[in-house]
């Protein structure tokens, strides 16, 4: 018995995808099986109900391992990330305060956002007091005028003060990235102009040879509402003007190539957003190796008999989790979105992340929804161990077809880019900003459909809750870095788009009204079908901020139009079954008339006739929630503030 292998399958007999498929199907008692169950993504592909090994054993990544190349799963060995935490620099030495309190709570990586008139060795030689730059990633935000001149002082101030020793250990980045202010500020700027602030700052930070310089801020694409693959085609385009411009221009492939970083958002949707990193070092290690740069280093233990540099084919990759799907009502739910999003990135293993505090919508974050932000990934490396594990994804049939599909999707938008003449040139144009704005505007019509939900929001609201009160910065001044002062003179700009703003323009309308609607719902005839109702049109009034009085349920459609009437009810929703709606309908109809508006919960095939006796509203789960709350609004909160 010792001698047997144990073979806990060998007694079931192997099943066929198509034998699956059959059982499915049946199942499906008549429904068509690709309408009901394949899912057409945003991204441009569908995803099938079930995966299997068969699906993914032509594809060569699979048998990757992490760290090697073409990075796929990962661009080291293990799966350990930097914790940041961005601080904006008002006063030198609040700031550094305030560096050393989270650095001793947790963070690892800290990003300064400075203001160019403040920079002199003396201002950075006060920010950075008491911290050691060799065991904590700096990353520093600039006017990208101001870039070769902190790259000098950075490098300057670390010599002096003992910290240069060994170079390599000096780890960080100076976000360079003039293409950026095109699409914030609209800066009409030229090739020639981005290219020599990008090089400058290069070569001024030649002594730092682990800094990052040019930065790809693809967060600014997800922050705008882009899709996925929207976010990755585009910014490898992103990056690949700056290798393509640096390479072009003399520099060494392998040095340019080295100096480039990636920042993307991400996002709620959990799969697609892992699926997202892993397809980023993927293909961004086939761009660089296109170039065919040259290892400098004989004893690098990645190189081969090619003599080609891997290293240079690594992509740096910081992640902040999104202000998309951020809101101001609810807000303890970003909690909940931004955890699931810190969980995509960091399976997914990103070499840095920032988890935005849950207030950032509408206050600028205090201490407590910082630490809170903070912990979310302690947690995840403390507790649940994910800076254990590397690409713990692998050989997932789903999440291996995901990346391949959405690597697929980008590399299409990263050829067609490159067809009409780069990223440069479809920035200038306004061709990216106009579709990102096309992108925002689809999930914006989705979330006011319900198609994509957002908790708190457009489904399931906190039915009392006012915010008014807590809003204290601009949507402007919440979204985009500051410091620059540079002014829109000519580029079509690329804003941050929130998914909750116009529900939440509803719901401050209704709050500044001083009085909400009250919606009464008149339950009445079968059980099931009015509790069901009655809970789907007090989510349905709800989000609109109006006063939601439930019940039990009436004996006669009098009774409740009596209860309703009682309490000043502006808005009556009749909820019962299909078949009671067309003797309850018209008299409730007629009993109510100039009362209060009567709507009917749901979509009965009578409804042309109920219509016809002057039944104007109904709510059902194919209604644009947004625009039907909008009308509501025009009639009962507008006209009567």
């Amino acid at each position: 018995m010792a001698d047997k292998k144990l073979n806990l399958l060998a007694e079931f007999p192997f099943v066929s995808t198509e034998q699956w498929k059959e059982v499915v199907i049946k199942d499906l008692k008549g429904a068509e099986y690709d309408k009901k169950l394949v899912w057409r993504t945003n991204e441009g592909f569908n995803v099938q109900p079930f995966y299997r090994s068969e699906d993914i054993e032509n594809l060569k990544t699979t048998d990757v391992k992490p760290g090697a190349f073409p990075y796929v799963r990962s661009t080291k060995p293990t799966n350990e990330w930097l914790v940041r935490q961005d601080i904006d620099v008002e006063n030198a030495a609040e700031a550094n305060k305030k560096a050393l309190n989270v650095l001793s709570r947790g963070a690892t990586s800290l990003g300064f956002k400075l203001k160019k008139a403040d920079l002199s060795p003396a201002y950075i030689a006060e920010l950075l007091k008491d911290i050691v730059p060799t065991a904590v990633e700096l990353n520093f935000q600039i006017c990208v005028s101001k870039g070769a001149e902190l790259a000098t002082i950075l490098t300057d101030y670390f010599k002096a003060n003992g910290f240069y020793t060994d170079p390599t250990l000096l780890v960080g980045s100076i976000n360079i990235d003039p293409i950026n202010r095109m699409l914030l500020k609209g800066k009409d700027l030229s090739k020639e102009f981005v290219l020599d602030r990008v090089k400058s700052a290069i070569i001024a930070a030649a002594g730092l040879p682990f800094y990052k310089i040019a930065n790809v801020n693809a967060s600014t694409l997800s922050n705008a509402g882009a899709f996925c693959a929207q976010e990755l085609g585009y910014a490898l385009a992103w990056g690949n003007e700056y290798l393509s411009s640096l390479v072009e221009d003399g520099m060494d492939k392998s040095i340019a190539a080295k100096k480039i970083k990636f920042n993307f958002g991400v996002g709620s949707n959990y799969f697609m957003e892992i699926a997202k990193f892993r397809a980023a070092r993927l293909l961004w290690a086939q761009i660089v190796m296109a170039y065919q740069p040259k290892c400098l280093r004989e004893e690098c233990p990645n190189n081969k008999p090619d003599g080609l540099c891997r290293c240079a084919a690594k992509m740096r990759i910081h992640a902040e989790t999104s202000k998309f799907n951020m809101t101001v009502f609810d807000a303890n739910v970003n909690m909940l979105r931004t955890q699931t999003e810190a969980m995509s990135a960091t399976i997914a293993g990103v070499d840095s992340l920032t988890v935005l505090p849950y207030d950032i919508s509408y206050k600028t974050p205090d201490e407590f929804s910082e630490r809170i932000a903070r912990n979310q990934q302690l947690l995840l490396k403390e507790e649940s161990h994910f800076d254990k594990v590397t690409d713990p994804s692998a050989g997932s049939y789903y999440i291996e077809t995901l990346t391949n599909e959405l690597a697929l999707q980008a590399w299409k938008i990263f050829l067609d880019v490159e067809e009409k003449g780069g990223f440069f040139e479809m920035v200038k144009s306004g061709a990216v900003q106009q579709a990102v704005k096309n992108t925002a505007a689809k999930r914006l019509k989705d979330v006011s459909s319900r198609k994509e939900v957002l908790l708190g929001t457009n489904q399931f609201p906190n039915f009392t809750e006012k915010a008014g009160h807590k809003v204290q910065i601009s949507e402007t001044k919440a979204s985009q870095p500051g410091g620059c002062g540079c002014a829109s003179v000519g580029v079509e700009t690329l804003e941050p788009v929130r998914a909750s703003g116009e529900f939440e323009e509803l719901r401050f309308a209704t709050e500044k009204s001083g009085k909400a609607p009250k919606a009464f719902m008149l339950t009445i005839g079968s059980l099931a079908m009015r509790l069901a109702r009655a809970q789907f049109s007090s989510n349905f009034f709800a989000c609109a901020g109006y006063e939601i009085i439930d019940n039990l349920g009436f004996a006669s459609v009098e009774e409740g139009v009596k209860a309703a009437l009682d309490v000043k009810a502006e808005v009556v929703v009749l909820c019962s079954s299909d078949d009671e709606y067309a003797e309850f309908a018209p008299a409730a109809y007629e009993l109510l008339k100039d009362k209060a508006l009567l709507v009917v919960a749901g979509a009965p095939a009578n409804m042309d006739e109920l219509k016809a006796k002057g039944i104007a509203h109904f709510i059902h789960v194919r209604s644009n929630v947004l625009e039907t709350l909008q009308k509501f609004n025009e009639k009962l909160v507008t006209s009567n503030p």
